[in-house]
């Protein structure tokens, strides 16, 4: 894993949704310049404390991006490729790294090849490039592979060596136009064998690329072993965050950090409380005094934490499983962040300062988390790595409660106060609904 990793804190845009493209591509409408709109917003993002910028997609597609068309070409919706250049060089002017979608499971059904295979039929050299079923009969369309279920998303077929040769050539040509790394989309859909021959070509162009899979279920660490990839997405401990929480059944979050500590042994996971395809935090919490809680894990659990934009500020959104269901969830945001509403800007204050908090303790990043005390509604953590450590406690009860923290000195960030600062029966008195993390003695 590149080295540069382990102080990144991703801020995560949906560009198509945060620049108010229109829902489907024109192809007759010329380029619409809006990824300037998104410069307007790197100094918040910088001021947050992101060190990187993740995007979702931004190559042309039909709809929504995932339905690649062209992925040397930026989507007409958002600019062209001047306009990417200028993104990426405004961005490294404020120290922000870019991290790009890679969709290379499927593509749309307008991409060339598979309108070539289609036109020239089951022997041409296209057809070779996908999964199809040719049917009997005169102008029948053959069936062909999809991404679950969805008939507009072509599935590739990994098995031949012209898919891993365009991938790497995607890949490449736009580290080499500046990017830092990929989330691949969909990683978990395609085979760990191709994977395992696009990577090691791909970095050995560029070793420092960050790569990133998405993968929902499965044995993650073995994933990334036979991959080559340097992290997968944490689903697992995304879930049991705000179950946990609404549940107010913190077992289930020691269970699922038990497992984390795991991965890290592995690897560094990227962790999320939010992301493109999910219900918004803020919406998913049962209480939103809980709120605070889900960050304070985030912030200092162990892996690349990444913070989807609008969060921060307390977005609101439903995923539905429907036609236009990620609507919700993928907002237009206003030409300049002055034009958000006032009533986010505490809850802003908040990640900047979580945030603050681990730039200044970077050991976190491959930090353990050892259960010093559990109950329904009452945890506290110990987070240790490279001969440090601090200590989160947790309160999620209509009470007040006086946790056990060993060494306790002094709040760094949330709420409550220590008793017996440094003290082996030290502990930390917490509010209703409180959270602190802690620094110890020594």
């Amino acid at each position: 894993m590149p080295g540069w990793i382990e102080t990144a804190l991703w801020w995560h845009v949906y560009p198509l949704g945060f620049v108010g493209a229109e829902p489907a591509l024109d192809p007759a409408q010329p380029p619409a310049h809006r990824l300037r709109r998104l410069e307007a917003w790197l100094d918040y993002a910088a001021d947050l404390g992101a060190t990187g910028l993740m995007l979702g997609p931004v190559f042309a597609a039909s709809t929504h991006g995932y339905d690649t068309i062209d992925p040397f070409r930026i989507d007409p919706r958002l600019g062209d490729e001047a306009d990417f250049d200028r993104l990426v060089a405004a961005a490294k002017a404020r120290g922000l790294c870019i991290l790009l979608d890679g969709v290379f499971n499927h593509v749309g059904r307008d991409f060339p090849a598979f309108r070539q295979a289609l036109a020239e039929g089951e022997g041409s050299a296209a057809a070779r490039w996908f999964r199809l079923h040719w049917k009997r009969g005169p102008g029948a369309e053959p069936d062909y592979a999809c991404f679950e279920g969805h008939r507009q998303l072509v599935t590739l077929n990994h098995a031949v060596p012209e898919v891993a040769e365009h991938v790497v050539r995607v890949m490449t040509h736009w580290l080499g136009r500046g990017i830092d790394g990929w989330r691949l989309d969909a990683a978990y859909a395609v085979p760990p064998t191709f994977w395992a021959r696009v990577l090691p070509r791909v970095r050995a162009a560029f070793p420092e690329a960050y790569i990133v899979g998405e993968v929902i279920h499965g044995d993650y660490g073995a994933i990334v072993a036979e991959t080559g990839m340097d992290a997968v997405t944490q689903y697992e401990l995304w879930k049991a965050i705000w179950s946990a929480l609404n549940d107010r059944n913190l077992f289930e979050l020691a269970h699922a950090l038990d497992r984390h500590n795991g991965f890290l042994d592995r690897f560094v996971p990227l962790t999320f409380v939010g992301n493109h395809d999910v219900t918004r935090i803020a919406s998913r919490l049962a209480d939103r005094r809980h709120l605070p809680h889900a960050l304070a894990v985030l912030f200092t659990v162990g892996g690349t934490p990444a913070l989807y934009a609008g969060d921060e500020q307390g977005f609101q959104g439903i995923k539905e499983e429907r036609a236009g269901g990620d609507d919700a969830i993928r907002p237009e945001f206003p030409p300049l962040p002055d034009g958000l509403p006032p009533d986010g800007w505490p809850l802003h204050r908040l990640h900047r300062d979580l945030a603050a908090l681990r730039r200044a303790h970077p050991w976190l990043h491959r930090a353990r988390a050892r259960t010093a005390h559990l109950a329904n509604r009452q945890m506290v953590l110990v987070l240790e790595g490279d001969g440090q450590d601090l200590v989160l406690a947790l309160n999620l009860d209509d009470a007040p409660a006086a946790l056990p923290a060993p060494q306790a000195i002094s709040v760094e960030a949330g709420d409550g106060q220590v008793i017996d600062p440094g003290a082996a029966g030290a502990r930390a008195l917490l509010p209703p609904h409180g959270w602190a993390i802690l620094s110890r003695a020594g």
